[in-house]
């Protein structure tokens, strides 16, 4: 788990973070003034090599920008999962990363992509993605590909029943230490299920022959060029205020990306 620039070890203490989207102050080869994305860890100034930094492009607001490290997450997921036309899609877990790959396939010509949770609130900008919402209860048929970006080993096992025949099972959470008990008997074998797990420290081997880590995150930052994405930033707090707001920020159900103002 460790992150680009990040100092200190876990738990604590340790400088982390990854999303910064800030404005070259000075230096060589980049323009004063340039507004650029970099994978560094929550600080209001920092010296890094001109090749770590990379250009917001123009048209994509900075605000939108801090979304970067996410949707490169979501990119590489779908390039895992293999998304084709025409395609029946489900995502469990409308998170920024689960609402972020929801958007993704539904770009995909024919592709029906249902977006699942139990939180009946991400409702709407799982609508705003281009998806259907659906609540765990309710999800009915057989789907060609199943992502798990909920961090929930029920929501894995939910995957299973509903996968088709051959299908792929993408699993994208992050547990930690905890471990997750999945039914492997019955439907898993007899549909010749296909569990795939997907993390963003790797280029997807279907892209990795062409793709680079910088190629992969300035596609990232184009990916964010459309306004309907504003809906993954749910607030904003300026970094002063943090140490009396971000216990409510971390509780509040309907956090998605809480953007930090330096």
């Amino acid at each position: 788990m460790r992150a680009p620039h990040m100092s200190g070890t876990f738990p604590f203490p340790v400088k982390y973070g990854y999303s910064s989207v800030g404005q070259v102050e000075e230096g060589e080869g980049l323009e004063k003034g340039t507004t650029v994305f970099c994978l560094f860890p929550h600080q209001s100034h920092y010296l890094v090599r001109a090749e770590d930094l990379v250009v917001v492009p123009a048209g994509l607001p900075a605000d939108r920008a801090v979304l970067a490290a996410n949707m490169e997450t979501a990119l590489n997921i779908c390039w895992d999962a293999q998304i084709g036309i025409g395609n029946r899609v489900a995502v469990f877990g409308c998170g920024v990363v689960g609402l972020a790959v929801g958007y993704l396939a539904s770009q995909v010509p024919g592709v029906e992509c249902t977006l699942v949770d139990p939180d009946a609130s991400r409702s709407e900008p799982a609508e705003r993605m281009g998806a259907a919402f659906c609540h765990p209860d309710q999800l009915k048929g057989e789907f060609d590909i199943l992502i798990n970006a909920s961090g929930s080993g029920q929501a894995l096992a939910q995957c299973v029943d509903h996968a088709g025949l051959e299908a792929r099972i993408v699993e994208a959470s992050w547990y930690g230490e905890r471990s997750v008990t999945l039914p492997l008997g019955g439907a898993f074998h007899s549909r010749r299920l296909r569990l795939i797990s997907s993390q963003v420290g790797h280029v997807s081997p279907l892209q990795r022959p062409r793709w680079t880590y910088a190629r992969r995150l300035h596609k990232a930052l184009e990916l964010l060029c459309h306004d309907r994405l504003d809906v993954l930033i749910s607030g904003e707090t300026a970094f002063d205020d943090l140490p009396q707001d971000y216990g409510r920020i971390l509780t509040d159900p309907s956090t998605l990306c809480h953007r930090i103002r330096y």
